[in-house]
């Protein structure tokens, strides 16, 4: 494969046109075979299928797989720098980009410095910026301590703040308490910038009975739902309040969705996001010592996913993002208390949702636009997320009908740590494109070509 990502020998793109053909393209008016034509890095025309190919463009048919745009995840700890031995740029978008993913937000947090200056962010870009297989973007963090730095950073480019209401588990990164919080989300409500939050309850999570060892049915006891509940229903009465716009981070607790869903009719400027391993694994497959099943707020039970299902289903819940958060295979302990928590899933999470979603009668275009399109409209991407003229030709090339068996060997996160080992999935990513790239294909990647993104880019 040459640096443009088509086979050497076969002549530049005159005018650096290029034409992607498939018997299914998933576009925002729904799925059809179509030819998308590609210049400067552009989609400028989605094209019936059998359109002529203009005298020195490129074609490339993909046959029966189909054709979607690149998949936008705003949940990613990349922890680069100062926690490079637990992931990477490098790492991270070379997974991403073979799980079909174009573009990441990066958290503030689990790296050192974690974003919360613009001193800090700009150490981060200069780390990021050699490395990227993918565009990346970057979240900011709103900490006790820091509102002076919310607008310093809003202005220097970042997507939206970062805060938790429990302990983050890291010292570095603090969690807020409702006096703070008010403070953040009036700073950032000034600027109407948005403020994403890890909802757990302290006091909730105090009272809950915490034991140690292996029994993941003490560990679900120890992050009851209740926790979650509660911190979400303080969070709309505060961003009622303040006028200000919020999105929850990673639901676990279907009990939640009538609160929230109240609230979004009521005109509460409230969205909401659950996770690949929320939708697919369920606490009661979960081995004891199995650690790798660890993440905060916790896997629950299967009737719990069902209800999750149902609120993607509705609208209550508006995306689905990964919460990569990974670590060194020795803080993945067989003991639940203390091991650390974090799902890595960057590029299993287009299979798995695809393979839970198709068993429950869902379509490829409703993935498309959990994982998609619903993504970039929260982070104001509207270059991204979908294929139409004028969009960046950011593509995934997906056989939905092919399996595979998750294979930890076979992982491009630094760490080949996963809860789906051994699992069959359905939806083998064939190739991925960026800005009219191939920057994967079967496993072989091109030279770093991911852009740093600003909010708004």
């Amino acid at each position: 494969m040459s640096d443009h990502g088509w086979s050497e020998g076969q002549g530049e793109v005159r005018g650096g046109e290029l034409f992607l053909r498939s018997t299914r393209v998933i576009t925002p008016e729904g799925t059809r075979a179509a030819s998308v034509a590609v210049a400067e890095g552009k989609i400028t025309d989605v094209l019936p299928y059998d359109a002529e190919v203009p005298p020195g463009a490129r074609l490339e048919d993909f046959g029966d797989d189909v054709l979607l745009p690149g998949l936008v995840d705003t949940h990613v700890h990349v922890n680069d720098p100062g926690r490079t031995e637990w992931e990477g740029f490098w790492t991270a978008t070379r997974a991403a980009a073979a799980g079909g993913i174009t573009t990441l937000i990066d958290m503030p947090l689990n790296s050192l410095p974690p974003t919360t200056t613009v001193d800090h962010l700009r150490t981060k870009k200069d780390v990021a910026r050699s490395k990227a297989h993918i565009d990346v973007g970057f979240w900011g963090g709103a900490l006790p301590d820091n509102v002076k730095d919310l607008r310093p950073l809003h202005d220097a480019g970042v997507f939206g703040f970062k805060a938790f209401l429990s302990p983050s588990g890291v010292d570095e990164f603090p969690e807020l308490d409702q006096e703070q919080l008010a403070r953040s989300l009036a700073e950032i409500a000034g600027f109407d910038g948005l403020l994403i939050v890890h909802a757990e309850d302290p006091h909730q999570l105090a009272a809950a009975p915490q034991k140690s060892g292996g029994t993941y049915a003490d560990f679900l006891a120890s992050r009851p739902r209740d926790a979650e509940n509660t911190a979400i229903a303080q969070l709309i009465a505060q961003v009622g309040r303040l006028h200000a716009r919020v999105h929850v981070l990673h639901l676990s607790s279907s009990d939640a969705l009538p609160l929230i869903a109240t609230a979004k009719r009521e005109g509460v400027r409230l969205t909401v996001e659950t996770c690949p391993h929320y939708l697919t694994l369920t606490a009661e497959e979960v081995p004891d010592g199995a650690s790798e099943f660890k993440c905060c707020p916790p896997i629950r039970e299967a009737a719990n996913q069902d209800a999750l299902w149902q609120g993607l289903i509705d609208g209550t819940i508006d995306c689905i993002v990964s919460d990569h958060s990974p670590s060194t295979a020795d803080l993945k302990t067989a003991d639940f208390a203390t091991a650390w928590g974090g799902i890595s899933s960057l590029q299993l999470g287009l299979s798995a949702i695809w393979t839970e979603a198709r068993s429950r009668g869902r379509s490829l275009e409703d993935v498309v636009r959990w994982m998609s399109a619903r993504p970039a409209e929260l982070a104001g991407l509207c270059q991204k997320g979908a294929i139409e003229a004028g969009r960046d030709a950011d593509f995934a090339v997906l056989a939905p009908e092919e399996t595979f068996t998750v294979d930890p060997a076979a992982l491009h996160h630094r760490n080949r740590v996963t809860a789906y080992a051994g699992r069959t999935l359905h939806g083998v990513v064939k190739s991925t494109w960026l800005r009219g790239e191939r920057i994967v294909a079967d496993g072989e990647f091109g030279e770093p070509a991911g852009r740093l993104l600003e909010r708004n880019s």
